[in-house]
């Protein structure tokens, strides 16, 4: 297995697969890089150095008590980008990972990046204030909270459902699909699920997002019940400079997996663009 180790002694699991442009993916709360699988083995055919880290806490990283935070997540994928001396490299975060780059490209620059996607990513803000009132309320997340604490091996069996969008009356569920999130989702330690639902909801990336200056594609579903797309793409495409909004209608939060194919050509585009 290929790791690095931080400068705070947090080992970090990461794939490194072909040769040309590096791609980098940073994947959503509570996965891990195998998320990326389709999309990697996809661009790597095609030409690409494909790259994705297990972030602290999740899959196959360590998993500290401290550090389950928004800057340090950021922070690790710069180390990880500096281990590998990357240049030139597309940075691609789906929901959870799309914040990660933002805040990645906010407090490093993108002196190491090309260009960037944001997949039914959380940016700016989930949560709902005075200033975001299209957020969704504290309560939902104190939810996420108290079923990742009583029973988390059940409560990712049940999300997999909305995440997916398999509650729909016209979906046609995997049942692979769904054990493969859980099988993800049991592999971080339960600190780190508990930590991120607080990084991903109420960090606000309004400040990242209008330093990134770079190409970028964001791309969201307009049926997404996880990160809707009201408070998440819609105010991202119209803070980032440059930006290019892809909506696909009726796709759910998981559409690197449902809809593989379309997400794929789109990143292949946009690469070669």
């Amino acid at each position: 297995m290929s790791t690095f180790t931080t400068k705070d002694g947090t080992e970090i699991f990461y794939k490194d697969w072909g040769t040309g442009s590096p791609v980098v993916f940073s994947h959503g709360w509570p996965l891990n890089a195998d998320a990326w699988d389709l999309q990697m083995m996809f661009l790597a055919d095609k030409g690409y150095r494909v790259i994705a880290h297990d972030r602290r806490g999740h899959g196959r990283s360590s998993q500290p008590w401290n550090g389950n935070n928004m800057d340090t997540y950021a922070d690790d994928l710069a180390e990880l980008a500096e281990h590998l001396d990357l240049k030139g490299a597309t940075h691609v975060g789906h929901s959870t990972g799309g914040g990660e780059v933002a805040r990645y490209i906010g407090r490093h620059g993108s002196k190491r990046v090309a260009k960037a996607v944001l997949i039914s990513a959380v940016p700016p803000i989930m949560l709902k204030t005075e200033a975001n009132p299209a957020g969704l309320p504290i309560s939902v997340f104190d939810g996420l909270r108290a079923g990742v604490l009583a029973d988390r091996s059940e409560f990712f069996k049940d999300l997999s459902l909305p995440f997916y969008g398999y509650n729909k009356p016209d979906a046609k569920p995997s049942q692979g699909v769904r054990d493969e999130f859980w099988r993800e989702g049991m592999l971080m330690s339960i600190k780190g699920a508990y930590d991120c639902i607080k990084q991903f909801s109420e960090t606000d990336f309004t400040e990242d997002l209008k330093k990134i200056d770079v190409p970028t594609l964001i791309l969201h579903g307009d049926a997404d019940q996880i990160v809707p797309i009201v408070a998440a793409g819609l105010l991202s495409a119209k803070i980032v400079k440059n930006a290019t909004l892809k909506v696909y209608p009726g796709a759910p939060h998981g559409m690197c997996t449902t809809l593989a194919d379309k997400v794929n050509a789109d990143l292949l585009a946009f690469l070669k663009s």
